[in-house]
């Protein structure tokens, strides 16, 4: 799969920009505020029918402009290119086509043009709690297993009955009534419990090899990691923990026990490593973590799309900051080598930026980008 041109209309801070892109790297290079993450954003709006950088479909019109328009060429290996577009009209509904097909419903798109992203609002992974890096891999597995959504879908219902129980008798004991109910709520937790934690366990066993291996060829084999999984269904008998706990959680008014509290294991020679870590160090950390989800999600079928493995767009936006010259040529070389499909990134330094993917490939383009002006190198 590739995006072969991009033409966007009015699209945050670019005005016009018609675009015909190499099929293995291509590179925005520009000052910071030019535009380069706008562009990036277009491409993950096509993937995705939403913007990465705001909730708010009005915010992508340019400012004065009562409208935006986005449309990519795709090649998806068929006799005939396939043409994805938004329209963002303000005050009006988003209008989403493939062909000249509009979508009933937005949810149909996703999945034909997967991609994955990395950007500097990704550090959230290793210094933020445990919630985001569920989320990390809620998203993953969720892509290529839709029982696991449902599941997971069914327990975050389950909690919020539960924690309301707990609230509304905050100043009492438990009624019959109230006790019977989280015996059966405990009951349907626990269940779902089980799936989701088998399927995290074995998602982050067959992850795992690919996170190591790719950690490695940045660093060159000079520092050791370790992603896990963390989890309290592991080493109890979850029902029984959610019963056990009831009194604790009355008092305190939420559920202690469960897969909401699951978290990743994530180590630089066996400490935490957003405790030893250089900032150098987390950020490649980071990007192992997001190179190996487009290596993984290439090699396991992500929707009903996906009628044969395809290789993610791979969008990779101010990512070099902090890290060493050695570190970025091998990630470089890394995205340019055959184990990974398209790839955009973004830059501030045009002339090491273009000899690095020179030295990588022979197939990519440098955009130089000027207040929404883009032109090819």
């Amino acid at each position: 799969m590739l995006l072969r041109e991009l033409n966007i209309f009015n699209y945050r801070n670019i005005a016009e920009a018609n675009l015909l892109f190499a099929d293995k790297i291509n590179c925005f290079v520009g000052d910071n505020g030019m535009g380069k993450t706008n562009l990036l954003d277009a491409v993950y709006l096509l993937s995705f029918t939403k913007s990465g950088l705001t909730t708010q479909d009005s915010q992508c019109i340019l400012h004065g402009e009562q409208m935006a328009m986005v449309k990519g060429c795709y090649d998806f290996g068929e006799t005939e290119p396939t043409i994805i577009s938004c329209a963002i009209r303000a005050g009006k509904k988003k209008q989403f086509r493939r062909g000249q097909t509009d979508y009933k419903r937005l949810l149909e798109h996703i999945g034909l043009i997967p991609l994955v992203m990395v950007s500097p609002a990704d550090q959230e992974l290793i210094i933020e709690g445990s919630e985001e890096r569920r989320r990390f891999l809620d998203g993953i597995i969720s892509q290529y297993n839709r029982q696991y959504l449902e599941h997971l879908s069914q327990y975050q219902a389950l909690l919020k009955q539960r924690n309301a129980v707990l609230k509304q008798a905050a100043d009492r004991q438990f009624d019959a009534s109230e006790e019977a109910l989280l015996d059966i709520l405990e009951d349907k937790m626990s269940k779902h419990d089980l799936f989701i934690y088998e399927e995290r366990r074995s998602f982050i066993e067959r992850f795992r090899p690919y996170f190591d291996d790719i950690y490695s060829f940045i660093c060159q084999n000079k520092e050791r990691t370790h992603i896990g999984y963390i989890s309290q269904v592991a080493d109890r008998d979850i029902r029984k923990s959610l019963h056990d706990t009831r009194e604790r959680d009355h008092i305190l008014g939420w559920t202690t026990q469960g897969i909401h509290k699951d978290d990743l294991d994530m180590q630089l020679d066996t400490y935490p490593i957003r405790e030893v870590g250089s900032q150098g160090q987390q950020k490649t950390f980071l990007i192992a973590l997001k190179l190996s989800q487009a290596c993984f999600l290439a090699e396991n079928p992500v929707s009903v799309f996906a009628v044969r493995k395809q290789k993610p767009l791979l969008l990779l936006d101010d990512i070099f900051d902090k890290l060493d010259s050695q570190r970025v040529e091998h990630i470089i070389t890394l995205v340019g080598s055959d184990r990974f499909g398209q790839t955009f990134l973004s830059d501030t330094d045009r002339q090491h930026i273009s000899s690095l993917i020179n030295n990588a490939t022979d197939r990519g383009k440098v955009f130089i980008v000027d207040n929404g002006i883009v032109k090819e190198n």
